[in-house]
């Protein structure tokens, strides 16, 4: 029989290369790591320069406080730092880095060299980790008061690590997008991105709000800010802050959702649980909604110490931070109406142009339809208040039905949806108001308002229960069983009667009147795995909302039906005061409009 293999110490970089497994898995994890140290210290300008995706030469430089002479070897050995001291602070980390793992584990895998000087210091120094034992190795240098970081030649000792990097295009994407985050997630700072000696990115410091919408914008791309509601609100000791994009800006992928808690980023299943509750009831099935939202919170309150990679993170208490994050948002939603969507009327009227143009002047071929244009065409001359006149005169001339139906002061001004015009193929509504043309789906708005009254009426009112005339006994594990037993009253609250049956079972007495004729056992499955997942639940209104839509959906005024202007309008006004009425049950929107630059642009005029 063989002997026993003996225990041994590992050596100092192969205990750095199983750490590095962890910390870096590719340029873009390198990247977050020193940009993470670069804020740490205090920056506030960080720049990025990369070679081959960073494989090649990863170089990060800020103008922080600098490490002093002293510091800098054990800046490379681990599980050294300056942030923490004792268990305390690591119960309420501030700071994006706490484990002094990084440096050490970058230097194991890559060629590593950290130059720096201090503000108080006269000369600057540079250090490097080499041989097997990683025995550091400081030389003076020239540089300014700051750091720099340069990894050459990554995974270089470690070649099946190496196998595992993808294409140089999509290694510097991974870290373009980690540098986008990290620009979300200071705004104070700026920040540059170099690759292969081009300037790709150059994010100025933003202080103002229009700054920081503007940056957003840059990052996240103009279309976003142009369809992203703002907010801020602070509740129990939390703030929630930043933008989240209208229902009808939804994405196929989840590739623009970027949440911080604290300024750090992360992924975590309560929170996007949370947001996807606050859309359900107005986004398309299989869309992903946009946000770029902060969460404030007392250190304390969450634990960042998870994961190595420090993605993930754990609230105290899960359920208030669900429960805040969701009415946050629900309500954002809520109160959005069309107003927000149609812009006011210019104060001053915005007249197109009178005069030939050059363009206009000579014979033009247009590609996109094969036919040419002359200055004969007839070129407009009218302004939204001409619209506001043609309005005003078209109230004058409704039908005295409609002003007992809707009865409008003159001085008021246009509402956000205007005033019906006509009916098409008995699906639209074709309406006028200052900025142009809307167009409504009466179906799909008809159907969000009679949803939002059922819902309203529902909710009024206590739950309903009914006692089953025999029991259900349900089959759950154990802890489900015990948790059904300590929370009798959360079940009470959403009209049932559970009861512990058992080690593994429970036993159902009563459930809600209006879901006696559903799959109540899948139902209370749910609701418990949400409850032990999440510490909340919205499972029953869900199901509960899914049976008033449908019944909204039958109730609701089909298409090619014959409306009368006053019916017309009055639907646009009860859309007006409706809430989430931008979109049907479904998540589909229900209007749109033409502004008259677009209707010019069709027709060419002012050309």
């Amino acid at each position: 029989m063989a002997d026993a293999p003996r225990i041994k110490t590992l050596s100092p970089r192969l205990a750095n290369q199983i750490a590095a497994g962890e910390v870096v898995e590719r340029p873009a994890s390198v990247v977050k790591e020193l940009i993470e140290n670069s804020i740490d210290a205090g920056a506030e300008q960080v720049d990025v320069e990369l070679e081959s995706g960073g494989v090649k030469l990863m170089r990060v430089r800020d103008d922080g406080s600098g490490i002093a002479k002293d510091d800098l070897a054990l800046a490379l050995s681990r599980h050294a730092t300056s942030k923490i001291v004792e268990l305390d602070d690591l119960e309420a980390v501030a700071s994006l880095g706490f484990r002094g793992e990084a440096l050490a584990s970058i230097s194991s895998v890559a060629r590593l060299a950290l130059t720096s000087k201090t503000s108080a210091s006269e000369q600057a120094w540079s250090v490097r980790a080499e041989g097997r034992d990683m025995e550091a190795s400081i030389a003076p240098a020239a540089h300014p008061a700051g750091t720099t970081v340069e990894v050459r030649d990554l995974f270089f000792n470690t070649p099946a690590r190496r196998k595992f990097l993808r294409t140089e295009k999509t290694e510097y994407n991974r870290v373009e997008d980690n540098l986008k985050r990290q620009a979300l997630s200071r705004f104070h700072l700026g920040f540059s991105l170099k690759n292969n000696g081009r300037v790709v990115h150059n994010w100025r410091p933003a202080q103002t709000h229009p700054e920081k919408e503007r940056r957003v914008a840059q990052v996240c791309g103009p279309a976003f800010m142009e369809n992203a509601l703002h907010l801020d609100i602070e509740h129990t000791g939390m703030r929630l802050w930043g933008w989240v994009a209208l229902p009808t800006f939804s994405r196929s992928q989840a590739d623009l959702q970027h949440f911080f808690v604290n300024g750090r980023a992360i992924k975590d299943k309560l929170v996007g649980h949370a947001i996807r509750q606050a859309y359900q009831d107005v986004l398309f099935h299989g869309r992903h909604p946009a946000y770029v939202l902060y969460l404030e919170l007392e250190p304390a309150n969450v634990d960042v110490n998870v994961h190595p990679t420090k993605h993930e993170v754990r609230f105290r208490d899960g359920r208030l931070v669900h429960d805040f994050l969701f009415r946050a948002l629900h309500k954002v939603l809520a109160d959005v109406r069309p107003e927000s969507h149609v812009r006011e009327a210019d104060p001053e009227p915005v007249v197109h142009e009178t005069e030939p143009s050059q363009a206009a002047i000579a014979f033009r071929q247009d590609t996109r339809v094969g036919h040419r244009v002359s200055e004969s065409l007839p070129v407009g001359s009218y302004s939204t208040a001409s619209v506001a006149d043609s309005i005003a005169s078209y109230k004058n001339l409704l039908q005295s039905e409609e002003r007992l139906e809707y009865d409008t002061p003159e001085d008021e001004k246009v509402p956000p949806l205007g005033y019906a015009i006509a009916q098409l193929k008995g699906i639209y509504i074709l309406a006028e108001n200052t900025d142009g043309l809307i167009i409504v789906d009466m179906h799909a708005a008809h159907e969000r308002i009679t949803y939002e009254k059922m819902k309203a009426d529902f909710g009024g009112n206590a739950v309903q229960s009914q006692p089953l005339l025999v029991p259900q006994s349900i089959s759950v594990s154990e802890k489900e069983a015990q948790y059904t037993e300590d929370n009798p009253s959360i079940f009470a609250a959403l009209g049932f009667r559970v009861e512990r049956a058992g080690p593994e079972a429970i036993l159902l007495r009563e459930v809600p009147v209006v879901l006696a004729d559903t799959n109540v056992e899948n139902l209370i499955r749910d609701v418990l795995s949400d409850l032990i997942e999440f510490g909340t639940t919205r499972r029953i209104e869900e199901h509960i909302n899914e049976l008033l839509a449908t019944m909204a959906c039958h109730g609701s005024v089909r298409a090619n039906r014959k409306l009368t202007l006053p019916e017309m309008n009055a639907l646009l006004r009860q859309m007006e005061a409706t809430e989430r009425s931008g979109q049907c049950n479904h998540g589909r929107p229900t209007w749109t409009k033409m502004t008259l630059n677009e209707l010019d642009k069709l027709f060419l005029r002012g050309q």
